[in-house]
Formats: structure tokens, sequence, C-alpha cells
């Protein structure tokens, strides 16, 4: 059985906390945006962040899983920044691979990423239309999961929208395709999210007032079978997750997060997923 008083007293600590963390936005900050979904945002020419993230996963069965990552990212241009991303603590794997955010994959892996905003279409007072597309890779840390061996990655993602000083939409579709190793091979990860944020007119002045951001965010996640003759192949899971996030600026600092629950699921075996869980604090520095 799940723990729901654990997951509950989490939910309360995470909004408590997001809540509380009411500051003010620089324009450094414009890299940041939802959580668990992709969107178009990109940092600044010559401006860097790091990013440091938890994340938990609730299963069935009182399983779960914890993730701390750091990622550090980079501003090339305007419109282009690079990142990469490790793990730095993890607890034992007891529910299939999942990847909760756009940026970071959530398994014990590297990850190196580039972002390119390839349009940006002005809209209206402070609003725009843009897109950004994302590609990278993986390198597992691990020789195996769940008895398969485990092989580097490809990623890409892409997402489109509508950023303004109210609201934001955001449509996204990423795929991971794994290679193989030792003549198997993980399954694909496939992605479709979509987000809406609102911003309280409070929090609509001027670079350098307090800014705070409400984000509605959906993930549905279609996971492909393992390819290996040893390890048992369960049919594809598809979930559908969704829950509130929200984000807060103060200066160089930013504080995200949030949670999802699993609201349809198909095809899932043994713990099936119910809860995530994820706060990313980040820090920007200045060239």
């Amino acid at each position: 059985m799940v723990d729901w008083a654990g997951v509950m007293s989490i939910r309360s600590f995470v909004i408590a906390v997001l809540t509380s963390f009411v500051t003010s936005a620089d324009a450094v900050a414009s890299g940041h945006g939802p959580v668990f979904g992709a969107a178009t945002p990109t940092l600044g020419r010559g401006a860097w962040s790091v990013d440091q993230a938890w994340t938990m996963r609730v299963g069935d069965q009182s399983r779960n899983e914890q993730m701390f990552k750091t990622m550090v990212t980079f501003g090339v241009t305007e419109t282009l920044q690079v990142s990469a991303s490790i793990p730095e603590l993890m607890s034992d794997n007891t529910l299939a691979p999942a990847r909760m955010m756009n940026a970071m994959s959530n398994d014990r892996e590297l990850e190196s990423l580039v972002a390119y905003r390839f349009h940006r279409t002005p809209v209206g007072v402070g609003g725009r239309r843009e897109s950004t597309l994302y590609v990278g890779g993986t390198i597992p840390l691990e020789h195996s999961r769940f008895g398969v061996s485990a092989g580097p990655s490809f990623v890409v993602s892409a997402a489109t929208g509508y950023a303004g000083r109210t609201h934001y939409v955001w449509f996204g579709g990423a795929l991971q395709h794994y290679f193989p190793s030792d003549g198997e091979r993980l399954g694909d990860s496939r992605t479709v999210t979509f987000v809406y944020g609102y911003r309280p007119s409070v929090f609509r002045a001027d670079s350098g007032r307090p800014d705070l951001r409400f984000f509605v965010e959906s993930t549905f996640e279609d996971r492909q079978p393992v390819e290996s003759a040893s390890a048992r192949v369960a049919e594809p899971a598809r979930t559908l997750f969704i829950g509130p996030t929200s984000l807060s600026v103060y200066k160089a600092i930013a504080l995200s997060g949030g949670l999802q629950w699993a609201v349809n699921k198909e095809n899932n075996v043994g713990a099936a997923e119910r809860v995530r869980v994820a706060v990313n604090f980040s820090y920007f520095f200045f060239r």
C-alpha cells in the first residue's frame, strides 16, 4: 500500500515552501519555467545557472525512489544554451525507468543537452510566441537496470507556446532512444507535455519586483518494452500525470517545485507509479 500520509505531509511541505518563497525576478531568470514539462525559455548570453534538483517517485506496495542531481547551464547566445547534469545520490531502483523532468534524466546517467530557440515572435505588450529544440544524450553510470544492460541514449525534445505577463501555455514532446548494450536494449521513453501558467497581477511589475508564477502541468509517458532474451518483457507502460507546480525568483535565486498524480494508467505491472514530487533550486551567475 502507498504511504499516503507520508505523501500528503511531503505535499504540504512543498506547497508551504513554494508559496512562502515570494521574491523578485531579474532578466537572467527567464531561463526557467515549469518543473516537469518542456518549455521555451533560454538563458541570456554569458549567463550561467546551477540547478540542484530533488525528485521522488511513489508507487504501489510502499515502493519509492529518490534522486538528487546537479545541472550546470551556460547561455552561449540569447537563443542557444548548453547544459550538463550528473546524479549525486539515488535510492535503489524499485520502479520502472522514467523521465520526470525535460532537462534532466531520472536515472543514474550523465546527460548533456543543447537548447536552440529557433523561433520568437512578439505578441502585444510583453508577450511572445516561441519554439525551442533540445538535442543531447546520456551515458549510464551503472552496468544494468532491472536485469537489462544499460546503454547510452539519444535525447531530442521540443516545445512551443506563448509566454506573456499573465498567461503561459506550452506544448512539448520528447524522445529518449537507448542504444544496445551486450545484445540488450532498454525501452525508449516517449513523452508529451502540456503546461499552463498564470502570474497574479501583483507580480506583473517590471524586473526587480517580486515574481511568483503558478502552473498546471501534465505529462503523458509511453515507455517501450526492453529488448532482452533473459529479462521478462512487459507490455509498454502508458501513464498520464497531472498536478500543480510553481516558480518563484529572487534576483539570482529561483525555487520551483510541485507534484503530479497518475490519473490514467495502462499496462502497468508490479509497483505502478502513483505520485511524482520535484523541488529545484537554481542560482544564476553573471559574466
